[in-house]
């Protein structure tokens, strides 16, 4: 064990300019890594979180590509390995504003969406980065899933049912990579006061009821901050966790206990 916690390179994070992806690529920074931000239409925001990032003495390099477009995708991973030399770590947490609706209401168009960019996002990228980690002794992967893996909450399906198929595809890389000394885990994120949650709270999807309903089932009565969720993906990315793979880490206040 070094006193670094990454390896030298940077952590690539999908979702960025996300509520949550921002803050992740933020402290990833001030943990010590590189950051390549990709994004896919919010270039402003990519420059903000660029600059914080690059204020906190590290390097950003920025990559637009949608994540459902396989050969923008290859692109742009093959443009911040170009610009880093290597990518230790990817953070998946892109993802679509989740319409809240039950499965019998939900459209095959919203079912499609859902699937091509969560799963068929997910497993583009992460299949593309397992060559370039194998050749540079290893990596990690951290996923943000979802605390709905645990409890399922009612409408929230279009989230929770394609982050499962990707718990899936975690352990699949756990278990086959593990012998490249490439890891891959999950932080599964609960209700956080960023990003998705406040959209939808401005837009009165989320009622005084639902959150009635919602804090029972929480053991640590308020919601998540993004922070806390940042520290687990850094953690399961960090040196101090390479004996760890295939794993969850239920970031939600005990949801569901």
């Amino acid at each position: 064990m070094t006193d670094a916690l990454f390896p030298k390179g940077a952590t690539m994070v999908f979702g960025a300019t996300g509520g949550i992806g921002k803050i992740v690529a933020r402290e990833f920074s001030k943990a010590g890594s590189d950051l390549a931000v990709m994004y896919r239409t919010k270039e402003d925001l990519s420059k903000v979180v660029a600059s914080e990032i690059e204020a906190a003495g590290q390097k950003a390099t920025r990559h637009q590509c949608d994540v459902t477009d396989i050969n923008a995708l290859s692109a742009a991973i093959d443009e911040a390995i170009k610009e880093h030399g290597r990518i230790h770590t990817m953070v998946w947490g892109a993802g679509p504003l989740v319409e809240q609706v039950l499965i019998q209401e939900s459209t095959s168009e919203q079912w499609k969406t859902a699937i091509d960019v969560e799963v068929h996002g997910f497993f583009n990228a992460a299949k593309h980065l397992i060559n370039h980690m194998r050749e540079q002794g290893g990596g990690s992967f951290v996923h943000l899933g979802s605390a709905g893996d645990v409890s399922f909450p009612p409408k929230d399906f279009l989230s929770v049912a394609p982050k499962a198929a990707n718990e899936s595809l975690v352990k699949g890389i756990a278990r086959e990579e593990g012998v490249n000394n490439i890891r891959a885990n999950s932080v599964l994120v609960g209700v956080i006061e960023a990003g998705m949650f406040l959209e939808l709270t401005k837009q009165g999807v989320f009622t005084e009821e639902w959150v009635t309903e919602v804090q029972k089932n929480l053991a640590l009565k308020r919601w998540g901050q993004p922070e806390e969720i940042a520290q687990a993906a850094i953690f399961l990315a960090s040196n101090n966790a390479q004996y760890i793979t295939g794993q969850q880490i239920n970031v939600s206040g005990g949801y569901g206990l």
